[in-house]
């Protein structure tokens, strides 16, 4: 399936948008409203539609995740912008020195211009719809860049975009790689890009010939902690979900769980016991969904094979199929020198490391790269807090995992190698968003008394009181 945008064209649609967007400068909020109103409405007619042209990427996702992890988000996030577009479009008062009254100062939220947006293939709808509910609440343009492993949700976001907007405002661009590439070296005002930290350090190379500021997404080992004393069988079905939930193909899915070394039995059990109930077999179950595509699926078996290569045992929840589902598998024993602990690993595997303390596993997290999320299981509230102000990790959830990302109110974003600055929520719309400082002052100029010539007896006066 090709539908491929020509490179040429690129900056065809670029300028197009950069004209449109200089003859509306500032958009109201009702024209914002209006935009998020006729997305959000196309997005629900095509609920099914969408479900079906996702699983076909997949060659199988399950509906009920398609719903539940793109859909319903995405819905949510465009009627929360609405709800709170004109209170983040008021000008922000500040406070003016007293030194340099009278006079007023305020901060201006205007749109940046022209928003690009690089969509990975693991929640295509999800993760193209938030970066543009948030490109579009701000006020700005946006063209969006799909990935190459969901073609058939690629054409039809196309399709559904173009019925509520015109190509100067939101258009979809198709590609391989040379799209990519050339689609993050256009001169935006503003790029996100979700995915690995491999590609996004090549985005930002990108970026940079342009100086365009970027957001980048992206991933990373996410750990869990399992504490002393929280009952297993109910943190083993909440890391069962967060890890198998899109077959683990999620960024902040748990990479490996931490647990106390007289727990490591009891709760690999629990996780079996947790699995099984979600899904009792995996073969032809429409509730589980499959690996994205074969270079995926062999990626991750190569993975599996080099830790069993080197001493871990491997414990597979189910027996394997023959199409490109993958059962969970846990791993017991892994070492750093096993791949499985170096690279990120983006599905149905879960290494199991004991720890003797909790200051133990702490600090085995901090000697590792900034994790895009962290989880910490324990009903203790002093232990939490004490996680909290003892790790770095882009965002945390305690006694759960994935769903900090569904909280409209929350910033989402990485910290270091897991990623740089936030969307979602307020701070969504200040990334998209330039922050125009105002000072302003009118007839009456106190300031001249502090003009040169310089030395005399009020300006003297006047450091001296300042100058304390």
């Amino acid at each position: 399936m090709s539908n491929n945008t020509p490179i040429a064209v690129l900056g065809d649609l670029l300028n197009a948008q950069q004209q449109a967007f200089n003859a509306q400068l500032l958009p109201s909020a009702e024209q914002r409203i209006a935009w998020l109103q006729a997305l959000r409405k196309v997005l629900a007619a095509e609920q099914q539609l969408i479900a079906e042209t996702i699983s076909a990427d997949f060659s199988h996702r399950s509906h009920d995740e398609t719903r539940l992890a793109e859909l319903m988000p995405s819905l949510e996030g465009i009627d929360y912008a609405c709800k709170n577009i004109q209170r983040w479009m008021k000008p922000s008062k500040r406070k003016v020195g007293l030194a340099f009254q009278p006079a007023s100062a305020q901060v201006l939220y205007q749109p940046l211009g022209v928003v690009g947006v690089i969509v990975p293939w693991n929640y295509p709808l999800f993760l193209s719809i938030g970066p543009l509910t948030g490109a579009l609440a701000a006020g700005n343009r946006v063209m969006i860049k799909m990935s190459e492993h969901t073609p058939r949700t690629a054409q039809l976001l196309k399709e559904l975009l173009g019925k509520v907007f015109s190509e100067d405002l939101v258009c979809v661009v198709q590609g391989e790689v040379d799209v990519a590439v050339a689609f993050a070296e256009l001169p935006f005002d503003h790029l996100l890009f979700t995915g690995s930290t491999q590609v996004g350090k090549q985005v930002m190379h990108a970026a940079a010939k342009n100086l365009t500021p970027v957001t980048l997404e992206l991933g990373g080992k996410s750990p869990a902690i399992i504490s002393a004393d929280i009952p297993l069988a109910d943190a083993a079905q909440r890391i069962a979900f967060g890890k198998t939930v899109n077959a683990g193909q999620t960024c902040v899915a748990p990479d490996y769980i931490l647990v106390p070394e007289d727990r490591v039995t009891d709760f690999v059990a629990a996780l079996r016991t947790a699995v099984l109930k979600f899904y009792p077999k995996l073969a032809d179950n429409p509730d589980c969904t499959a690996i994205i595509n074969q270079q995926h699926r062999q990626r991750l078996q190569d993975t599996i094979a080099d830790a069993v290569n080197q001493g871990a045992q491997a414990i597979a929840i189910h027996p394997e199929t023959q199409d490109q589902r993958l059962p969970l598998t846990l791993l017991l024993n892994v070492t750093d020198e096993m791949r499985v602990l170096q690279e990120e690993i983006f599905g149905p595997i879960l290494p199991i490391i004991s720890y003797t303390s909790l200051d133990d596993a702490l600090a085995y997290i901090r000697q590792r790269p900034r994790p895009l999320a962290l989880y910490y299981f324990g009903h203790e509230r002093d232990e939490q807090q004490y996680v909290l102000h003892n790790s770095h990790a882009g965002g945390v959830c305690i006694n759960d995992t994935l769903l900090h990302v569904a909280q409209h109110d929350l910033p989402f974003g990485g910290i270091g190698p897991s990623g740089m600055g936030h969307y979602h929520a307020h701070e969504g719309f200040l990334t998209f968003s330039h922050s125009k400082a105002v000072f302003s002052k009118q007839r009456f100029n106190a300031a001249k008394l502090i003009y040169p010539p310089y030395g005399g007896w009020l300006q003297k006066l006047i450091l001296k009181f300042f100058l304390r």
